[in-house]
Formats: structure tokens, sequence, C-alpha cells
């Protein structure tokens, strides 16, 4: 049995990765963005899963997060799955709590990073001059580009910690409208797998998964000089290294 933390569990492919993780019978933290979303966590708790509670569009909170988690039984893996589509809080929730999480959690040996395959449209030049704090709306392709890449530049960085970046494909849930064509089912089972299977290939790291499938991701991915100018560029704003 492992400890996993699922950001943005309060519904959509979070709550359906926390659920099927607590149905295998791991020990399940489950986020929420305010205490009145996580009142919809109720019955995850009431299962045995833990309840933290943070807005990620604010560093304090995510700050706040990490040192509870801290605090308690070390976490084995982490799917990194909270994120929003459009609007200021983009480059704050897709990218930069991703970073700041990586760099406070202590004990993880599994990371899981939700990327797109809107990533592919991301635009590396954009990374000098990114509005990181949110004062404008933020370009979603750009910041599952930035976290598809942070999530091999931790593979690189830390060795003996198993990183992966997820596209879960283009689902029917809140974010992804009604009418979307993939299937939710296998949209949340490649983190599953990721976070807890003993599977060699699931310890394998530095991958961009689809549906259980290493996939071609963009380019400026294993670029290890644009990994390290991301890194970089998200240490000097955050004032936290990685």
């Amino acid at each position: 049995m492992s400890r996993i933390l699922v950001t943005g569990s309060a519904d959509g492919l979070g709550r359906a990765t926390a659920e099927a993780l607590l149905d295998a019978g791991h020990d399940v933290v489950v986020h929420a963005r305010s205490a009145e979303r996580a009142k919809v966590l109720g019955d995850l708790a009431d299962r045995g899963a833990d309840v933290v509670v943070g807005d990620f569009a604010e560093r304090d909170a995510v700050r706040r997060v990490a040192d509870e988690l801290d605090a308690s039984r070390p976490l084995d893996a982490v799917v990194h799955n909270a994120g929003v589509w459009s609007g200021p809080a983009v480059m704050p929730v897709n990218i930069v709590a991703p970073y700041l999480l990586t760099a406070l959690l202590r004990g993880p040996r599994r990371l899981v990073y939700l990327s797109s395959g809107s990533h592919l449209g991301g635009r590396p030049s954009a990374l000098e001059g990114t509005d990181w704090r949110g004062a404008s709306a933020g370009s979603y392709a750009d910041s599952k580009l930035f976290v598809t890449a942070l999530a091999a530049a931790v593979a690189r960085l830390r060795p003996g910690v198993a990183s992966n970046a997820v596209d879960p494909g283009w689902v029917p849930t809140r974010m992804g409208g009604p009418n979307a064509p993939d299937d939710l089912e296998l949209g949340h089972r490649t983190q599953e797998w990721l976070a807890s299977s003993d599977d060699p290939e699931a310890l394998s790291t530095g991958g961009y998964w689809y549906h259980g499938k290493r996939t071609r991701s963009h380019r400026a991915v294993h670029d290890e000089a644009f990994q390290d100018r991301l890194v970089r560029a998200l240490a000097e704003e955050t004032g936290t290294a990685l």
C-alpha cells in the first residue's frame, strides 16, 4: 500500500484517480482548492482519505499544503492533477504550483504530472517574459509544455525518482466538456498505474504517456538547455530551488 497525493481531486480526472486508488487499497490524500469545494470529498474521507485544502493559484497556500504534508506521514507518490483551462490562474496553477510542491515535498519517489496534447502547440520562446503570477491570462498550451518539460527535468535531476508526464486525452469532465471524444476511464488509468504499480515499465522515468503507452512529446521537452532555463526561471521567480 502506497500513500499518494492527488491534487485537484474534487471532481473530474482527479476524483476518478483518487477513487480508483482507494479501491485498490492505497492510502490517498485528496485535495480541494477551498473548504467549500472540499465538502464534496466527504465520502472519500469517510473511506479513509485524508483531505488537504489550498488554492494553488496562491503560492502561500501551496507552501502551507506542502508544510502540512511534510509534517504528516511521508508520501510515496504525487499525482499533479490540478489544472485550469483558461484565465489568470493558468500559469500559477498549471506550472508554478507543481514546481513548488516538487521542490518542497520530502520523500515521494514517484511523480506524475498531468500534461495535454495541447502541449505540442506550446512555445519554448514563451519562457522569456512569462507572467508567472497570473496578472494576465496565461496560455494553456505553454503551461502544459512547461510542466511536461518539468517532469523530464526532474527525471534527469533526481536519480531514483520516477518522474513522468501523462496526456489523459480530451475526456468528458467539467474542464473537457460533455462532448469530449476520449474515454474517461482510460483518462485516469495511466496516472494510477505510474503512481502505484510494481510493473517495471511503471517504474521507468522521463516518459510522456498516453493511455498506457509512451508517445512522442514536443521536441523541447527533452532539450536539457530548455529544461535548465525553465527550472532556473521558476527557482528565481519563487525563491525556491528544486
